[in-house]
């Protein structure tokens, strides 16, 4: 029976500018239904309020209802600045809820001992911190996580400035490189330059979106058997 993926998003930056998470799905599970839950200002809300605050939780806990009463099967986050607010959005649903990042931290936790979250938006450092440092705790591993924000990268991005942001995150990841033994882009809206880093810093370089949808294949597949 062909199942339903309710797709969280946070900004329009997956619909508009990265769809990479819809051609991962189309690749990986091409028999899923496809929904999209949009609110599109909760994410530059997180960003000017610095924090989540109860209500943008609540937007959250709110899109994933939306998900749950349409039926969807899974709902699968593509944003990880409201990774926190995910954990309150799964515990008022009935269905599984997997975060984008989920995947990619665990990996990370594994791999790494100094690793580097690189950002572009500031609000996603520590939950894609305080997830590998969860992972690194289950692995019972003892790593190191060093934060580095590209400022403005994000910015000139959703402006359609894709060469100066990348620029910007180039730059970082160089100057980061010397301090770290893998790398963790914390914005799936990085996942392009995934390769270009890897070549320029000599280092592992992980990205959310394919082991992301990888991980949601498995849990779908688990949910057909």
């Amino acid at each position: 029976m062909t199942k339903k993926i309710a797709v969280l998003h946070t900004s329009f930056v997956f619909v508009q500018v990265e769809p990479i998470i819809n051609d991962l799905i189309a690749e990986l599970i091409p028999d899923a239904e496809v929904l999209h839950f949009v609110d599109s200002d909760v994410l530059a809300t997180v960003v000017r309020e610095q924090g989540i605050s109860a209500k943008s939780e609540m937007r959250m806990v709110r899109l994933a209802e939306a998900a749950e009463a349409a039926d969807a099967d899974i709902i699968f986050s593509a944003c990880s600045s409201l990774g926190p607010a995910l954990d309150a959005a799964s515990a008022a649903v009935a269905i599984p809820v997997v975060k984008i990042d989920d995947a990619m931290a665990r990996r990370a936790a594994a791999e790494g001992r100094r690793i580097g979250v690189l950002a572009t938006v500031p609000t996603t450092l520590q939950p894609t911190t305080d997830l590998i440092r969860a992972q690194a705790d289950a692995l019972d591993r003892e790593i190191q996580v060093v934060q580095r924000l590209c400022e403005g990268a994000f910015d000139v991005l959703m402006g359609g400035d894709r060469a100066r942001h990348d620029e910007i995150v180039v730059t970082q990841a160089v100057d980061l490189a010397a301090e770290v033994d893998l790398i963790v882009l914390a914005q799936a809206s990085m996942n392009r330059l995934a390769p270009v880093l890897k070549d320029r810093t000599g280092l592992e370089v992980l990205s959310s979106p394919r082991m992301g949808v990888e991980y949601l294949a498995e849990r779908v597949a688990a949910l057909a058997s």
